[in-house]
Formats: structure tokens, C-alpha cells, sequence
């Protein structure tokens, strides 16, 4: 029979995290005790894959990239469907990268990511997180909405793969957060599935040159928190985001 836990310890030993969290995702957490934190260490620094790109050429670089290749790309027959791609958005010097699957219906219509249900989720995310959307990075494994908001196709990944790669190697971030299964298992080359792969530090393979050993920290996409909005998935997603937080030496936003 499991020993029952002093409501007052749990208070007190939760009190500064329920401070920090508690307008994260717009719900209450699970105090710290009943909800502990993996025990893992971020990977060693990786290689700077963009030091070779001033900052200041950062954002032009990625605007060339998008205005000459991406908004024009045929190849996969997504773009026989699209409005216009969905390239990403952000710090072109960001430290911190957030990698979804791709486009739904608004990200369609708007040419920008995230800024349905899911993106409006994901900025309360990024908020609690002492950051502003401005401050990162965030785009897709692909650039064009798949039918239905269907999962991408292996040829459509395959397609814009090279386009998310070089994104990253031009920002080179400290931290990649992907965002369900089909950006986890793009990025880490793995067909196992986001509910074992998340709340654990992993690197990125290799990819280009310098890209190789970059942190990457798996979590589940804001789509699937506001179909499972639960006390365990939220506690998840925000476990997920505190070591992230730690590992960029970020600090929750004081309350007001």
C-alpha cells in the first residue's frame, strides 16, 4: 500500500513551482513532488554549425532561402494544394529552435507557423518560459499543409528535409525542441514513438557539418495537448520545458 503523502509537505515542497507554472497552458500543475523531473544532463555543447554566417547575414540568408527556393518548391505534390508554403519565423540567432510536423488550415491561409489553437498554446508555452515568440525560432518539417492535416508522407519529409536542415545549420541553436512524432523521428532518425522518446536529452545525428551532437529535447505537439488536456500531460510538456530551461539558464517570469 502506498505510504500517503503529508498534504502540507506537498504544499510547501510544490509552493515555487506552482508560482512559476500557474499560467502556463492556462491550468494547474501537479505540485513538484508527485511530479519529479527525469534525472538527465543536457548533451555537451555542440559545434556552432552557423559561426561561419555573421549574425547580422543570419536573417537575410534565411529570407533568400525562402523568397528563391521555398515559396516556389514543386518538389512533392504537396505544393499542388498549398496557398503558399510555411517556411518559419523567429530570432534568425535564436538559441532556442521549436520544430513541428507541419502547416494546418490558418498556417495555410497566413504563411506563418503556429498560429492556430496549437500556436496560440505554444506562445503561452514559450511565455512560460521566461521567452517571447519573437525571441525564437520556430517552423516545421515541412513547408506546405498536408490534406486534411494529415500526418506528412515519407517522400514529403524526405522532400523538405533539406530545407529544415540547412534552417538550423544557419541559426544554429544551442537547443532544438521537436514537437510530435513526425519531427522527433525526422530529427533523431528513429521510428520509436514521442511517448518514450520525451523528457530525455538527445542529439542530433549527423546531418550537415557541424550540426551533429546539437541538444534536442523531445516533447508532445501543442495540438495533441489540447486534444489530451489532463493534469499528466500538461505536467509532461512543462517537465519537458524546465529542462530546456536549464539548460539555457532561464529563470521563470516573476509574478505579477
Amino acid at each position: 500500500m502506498t505510504e500517503k503523502r503529508d498534504p502540507r509537505e506537498s504544499l510547501t515542497r510544490a509552493a515555487r513551482q506552482l508560482l512559476e507554472t500557474e499560467s502556463l497552458l492556462g491550468g494547474d500543475f501537479l505540485p513538484a513532488g508527485q511530479n519529479p523531473l527525469p534525472d538527465v544532463q543536457p548533451p555537451d555543447e555542440a559545434p556552432t554549425a552557423g559561426a561561419e554566417i555573421p549574425s547580422a547575414d543570419k536573417a537575410r540568408t534565411l529570407a533568400e532561402m525562402d523568397s528563391n527556393e521555398v515559396k516556389g518548391c514543386t518538389r512533392c505534390a504537396l505544393c499542388d494544394g498549398r496557398r503558399q508554403t510555411v517556411f518559419g519565423e523567429g530570432d534568425a540567432n535564436a538559441q532556442l529552435v521549436f520544430v513541428g510536423e507541419g502547416p494546418g488550415h490558418e498556417e495555410d491561409k497566413s504563411g506563418r507557423p503556429f498560429v492556430g489553437r496549437a500556436g496560440e498554446l505554444l506562445v503561452k508555452m514559450i511565455s512560460a518560459m521566461s521567452l517571447t515568440r519573437q525571441q525564437v525560432y520556430i517552423c516545421n518539417v515541412i513547408k506546405c499543409r498536408p490534406p486534411e492535416n494529415r500526418n506528412p508522407m515519407p517522400d514529403e519529409i524526405q522532400a523538405c528535409l533539406p530545407y529544415l536542415i540547412r534552417q538550423l545549420h544557419i541559426i544554429a541553436p544551442k537547443v532544438i525542441v521537436t514537437m510530435g512524432n513526425p519531427a522527433t523521428q525526422t530529427l533523431l532518425e528513429t521510428k520509436t514513438g514521442i511517448s518514450r522518446m520525451r523528457g530525455t536529452w538527445r542529439q542530433l545525428p549527423v546531418f550537415a557539418s557541424g550540426l551533429v551532437g546539437i541538444a534536442v529535447m523531445p516533447t508532445f505537439h501543442p495540438a495533441y495537448l489540447l486534444r489530451n488536456y489532463s493534469h499528466d500531460t500538461r505536467s509532461k510538456v512543462w517537465g519537458d520545458l524546465q529542462l530546456v530551461m536549464e539548460a539555457l539558464e532561464l529563470k521563470p517570469p516573476e509574478k505579477k
